[in-house]
């Protein structure tokens, strides 16, 4: 009877004393430089002018308000033909989406190496 309730006290105090001996996350070296805007550690927006930054992030906000908007109408729509057209008006708006962040990193990463190129 004692050995079933020392394993009891032992089952129930584990979890507690893993707690204990979990490691601190680890402080890493500060990744932003000074003069680095939150974005030039990530690649999305470094090098980019504010106005162009404000340029970049309306376009992303127009994207999310017609995805917004499309999603809506999908779920409002009882008729089974004009809900499947705007499934497919979504899944185009989706595709382009995704095409043009697809050349915009390629264009992004063939800049890098222009730049690799002309430091050495």
């Amino acid at each position: 009877m004692k050995d079933y309730k020392t394993t009891a006290a032992l089952l129930l105090l584990l979890p507690l004393s893993g707690a204990s001996f979990a490691l601190e996350p680890q402080k890493s070296a500060d990744p932003m430089l000074p003069g680095m805007d939150m974005h030039q550690g990530m690649g999305t927006m470094s090098g980019m002018t504010l106005e162009q930054k404000d340029q970049h992030l309306r376009a992303m906000q127009e994207h999310m308000l017609m995805m917004h908007d499309l999603s809506n109408q999908i779920l409002a729509e009882p008729d089974p033909g004009k809900k499947e057209q705007l499934k497919n008006q979504q899944l185009q708006l989706m595709k382009t989406f995704q095409e043009q962040r697809k050349t915009h990193r390629r264009l992004r990463k063939e800049q890098r190496q222009q730049m690799k190129v002309q430091r050495q």
